[in-house]
């Protein structure tokens, strides 16, 4: 499992950053990345980004 960001719903408005303890989150180009190396899975920035473009993602990491 892993979380992902939707690039067509997410409008960098920057919620997700401020509520990731890890500081997994960065906004590149005006749109939320996650650094997966940081990133936890505790989904803090999930209810923190006003547009939904964030959630759990199922599968293994090569089943983009």
């Amino acid at each position: 499992m892993k979380i992902v960001i939707d690039p067509k719903k997410c409008n960098a408005s920057r919620g997700c950053v401020a509520a990731c303890p890890e500081n997994a989150i960065s906004i590149v180009d005006g749109v939320a990345q996650i650094d997966e190396s940081r990133c936890d899975l505790d989904g803090m920035c999930i209810p923190a980004c006003p547009n939904q473009a964030i959630g759990y993602k199922e599968g293994r990491d090569d089943d983009d």
